[in-house]
């Protein structure tokens, strides 16, 4: 068994299958990487990881009934995420921003996890082709993964408190393999707040800069050779650390901090495309 302890769900006991999961060098080096990039550059308070994001998954789809390999797979849906997660997306112009999901399949098979599974009775097989309703849906419905990063960024970014988050949470279910909210106010409070989410912190001009200006800087040393591709999936402080590792990195990495190319950045506005999401929360009183 193993305790985690979570921002929304406070103590949690978990049966022996995560507690080797969590101790597994993949999913630790989920905890060396930002959950929003490099914004953490020039907005130090939003600064929490993939691995806290995907333990909230997890604990969501426990907390809305889900089988434990459902659980299993959402503590692992991001493993494949690289370093400064989204941004390596607009390094490849990935317009979608799923580069991680073109490599989870690569990354799980060369890691440690499928002996884990099979130590507990699982195979890979069930992770890579189940179907996983509360962990993902469409756009625009409600699932865990959504869930759980529009409560998470938004406590971060200040945008809520958690009460509010925790109060949101008592008013969700399953209903027919969808999440449904039994409350009007908390159907419109979701809506609005991940409109908010997408303006003031996805498309805010400064975190767009930040994501940008590494996503160029990463790009050049791609291109030149001082940067692997491999470089990619180990985590923030090598790949940062590697950067700095010469003169021109260290200045440029510098330079995003303090914001030096920022007015040039307002003039001519953000190069890279953000994948265009919305959210629609479904009201249920039944």
């Amino acid at each position: 068994m193993v305790i985690v302890n979570d921002l929304l769900y406070g103590n949690v006991e978990l049966p022996a299958v995560f507690a080797d999961l969590l101790a597994s060098p993949a999913l630790k080096r989920l905890g060396g990487i930002h959950q929003s990039g490099a914004i953490f550059l020039v907005n130090p308070e939003i600064s929490h990881t993939r691995l806290e994001h995907s333990i909230g998954v997890m604990l969501l789809i426990r907390r809305l009934g889900g089988t434990e390999l459902e659980q299993i797979a959402g503590l692992l849906h991001d493993i494949s995420h690289t370093a400064f997660s989204h941004v390596c997306d607009y390094v490849f112009k990935n317009k979608e921003e799923n580069y991680h999901e073109e490599m989870f399949a690569e990354v799980l098979m060369n890691s440690e996890i499928p002996a884990l599974l099979q130590k507990h009775g699982y195979h890979l097989n069930q992770i890579l082709d189940g179907e996983f309703p509360v962990l993902e849906q469409p756009l625009p419905d409600l699932c865990a993964d959504r869930l759980d990063y529009t409560l998470r960024d938004s406590i971060h970014a200040g945008l809520i408190n958690r009460p509010a988050a925790i109060l949101f949470l008592e008013h969700i279910r399953m209903q027919h393999g969808q999440i449904v909210v039994t409350n009007k106010e908390q159907v419109d409070w979701i809506n609005t707040l991940y409109e908010r989410l997408k303006k003031e912190v996805f498309q805010l001009p400064l975190h767009l800069y930040a994501n940008q200006q590494m996503a160029v800087l990463i790009r050049d040393f791609l291109k030149n050779g001082f940067l692997q591709e491999a470089d990619l999936f180990k985590d923030d402080t090598f790949l940062l650390n590697k950067i700095r590792s010469i003169a021109l990195g260290y200045e440029a990495v510098k330079a995003i901090k303090t914001l030096k190319g920022y007015p040039a950045f307002l003039k001519k506005g953000s190069t890279i495309t953000t994948k265009l999401r919305n959210l629609k929360a479904m009201l249920s009183i039944s």
